[in-house]
């Protein structure tokens, strides 16, 4: 196998900013910063249920309804180059202007680059998973997951360069000047949060996620056309769901001829029993196929919008080292995880359905200390701070490894198996994030604290 390729195929998915946080300047989520910097964390398909789901629709049911007429290669430079280098382009200059609407200020430009930005994110799950077929099965197992972890790790360094959240408490007597608030809040002796200004500015941020977007571009470019690559591509018959049996036989011979990544049933021998069921090479039957989905929707409901979306309020009582250190080294276990698959592909439905429920009762911890902020137990402790870094960090790696064998499963039913395991992924997110938005944003009940004044019993 070609390491250009498999760095190709890492940077295709790195490159595409997936479902990640974004932290731009001022204060973490759920704080008060300055006004005049991007303060709160835009997460493309997990906070905010609206329609960017309309692309992974559309394309679900071109597959259902119209197989083999849609060829994922435009689809891809369109929502990379139109959308997504754009998009991220656009945000850099346009993210702090404002529109009045009804006496109001809103941040138009900012919603509706974040909006399209949601929908490359989107899109990407039901059409890059069934691009990558054409690959070596080794691409997608390791290295296309290990860029999709990446994908958000990177931002977060950078987020971490740039001093995002870094506080300071200094005595508001210091602080209060001119209004009749600061002078009250000066007599009542309490403490002001006072936030680093960050190294560099939102649109400096912008510019390198904009980067990123064209070094995505690029690989996608190169796994078309280098020399390299189209070596080691399939026979495209391979490819087909819908293929004729003779011809499926075939193709399933010619990915036999790699031992890297021989099955636990011989293909072949998959081809010759009695198909289990009318899905994909009839491996698993209906019932086991349902159980595949269920698991892969409620993996990524939690991975991609419930646990997200509290992760502020389960870290930042422990303190903003305790915060960014579990969002990085969260995003550090996805691409460890799909290291461990490389060598330890266990597709086990009993070992996979352990390894949610161990993940789902570590969810579960991180959203108990969300609900009990600002003083979820063990605040005052380092070992409460290891705790819950270490319960973000094994969630993470627990579900992100039941997240890639579910894909080594699906890719060797074949192209339409990928197609409609991207379609699961944006159903489980839109489902976590519908739940998610009206406990979180409209009932607000997750409380935050102040930094420098939120007192806990000890």
């Amino acid at each position: 196998m070609s390491l250009l390729t498999h760095v190709l195929a890492c940077l295709f998915r790195h490159g595409l900013l997936g479902g990640n946080q974004w932290d731009v300047g001022g204060a973490p989520p759920g704080r008060t910063g300055d006004p005049g910097r991007l303060v709160f964390a835009i997460l493309p398909h997990s906070h905010h249920p609206n329609g960017q789901h309309i692309g992974p629709l559309f394309i679900t049911l071109m597959h259902r309804f119209r197989p083999g007429a849609l060829d994922e290669r435009p689809v891809i430079y369109c929502i990379i180059v139109v959308l997504g280098i754009i998009a991220t382009f656009l945000l850099a200059f346009f993210w702090r202007h404002t529109v009045t609407i009804e006496g109001s200020l809103h941040s138009v430009p900012l919603l509706i680059l974040s909006f399209l930005l949601s929908v490359v994110d989107c899109t990407s799950s039901v059409t890059f998973l069934p691009f990558m077929m054409q690959l070596h099965p080794q691409y997608l197992l390791t290295t296309y997951f290990a860029g999709e972890g990446l994908s958000g790790l990177v931002p977060a360094l950078v987020a971490l360069i740039q001093g995002v959240g870094v506080v300071h408490c200094e005595n508001a007597t210091l602080a209060a000047n001119i209004t009749g608030e600061n002078a009250t809040m000066a007599g009542s002796g309490e403490l002001r949060a006072i936030y680093q200004p960050a190294k560099f500015s939102a649109q400096v941020f912008f510019m390198f996620l904009s980067a990123m977007m064209v070094v995505c571009l690029v690989a996608f470019i190169l796994l078309n056309h280098h020399p390299a690559v189209a070596r080691e591509i399939k026979n495209d018959l391979y490819f087909s769901g819908d293929m004729a049996p003779g011809k499926r036989e075939q193709g399933l011979s010619l990915h036999a001829q790699t031992p890297e990544q021989k099955p636990m049933i011989s293909p072949v021998e998959a081809v010759r029993r009695e198909p289990r069921s009318s899905f994909g090479r009839g491996t698993y039957s209906h019932l086991e196929v349902l159980f595949i989905f269920v698991v892969l929707a409620w993996v990524n409901a939690l991975t991609n919008a419930v646990l997200p979306s509290v992760q502020s309020y389960s870290c930042l009582p422990y303190g903003n080292k305790a915060y960014h250190l579990a969002a990085t080294m969260a995003a550090v276990a996805n691409p460890v995880a799909c290291f461990i698959a490389m060598f330890m592909p266990i597709r086990s439905l009993i070992f996979m359905g352990f390894l949610t429920m161990t993940g789902t009762g570590f969810g579960a911890y991180i959203m108990a200390m969300a609900a009990l902020s600002p003083c979820p137990l063990l605040v005052h402790s380092g070992s409460g701070t290891a705790v819950i870094v270490l319960t973000w960090i094994v969630f993470v790696l627990t579900l992100s490894y039941v997240k890639v064998i579910i894909g080594v499963i699906l890719r060797d039913e074949g192209h339409s198996a990928l197609v409609w395991c991207g379609a699961v992924v944006q159903l489980g997110s839109m489902v976590g994030a519908v739940s998610m938005f009206p406990l979180v944003s409209v009932y607000g009940l997750f409380k935050s604290g102040d930094a420098c004044n939120t007192k806990c019993p000890m």
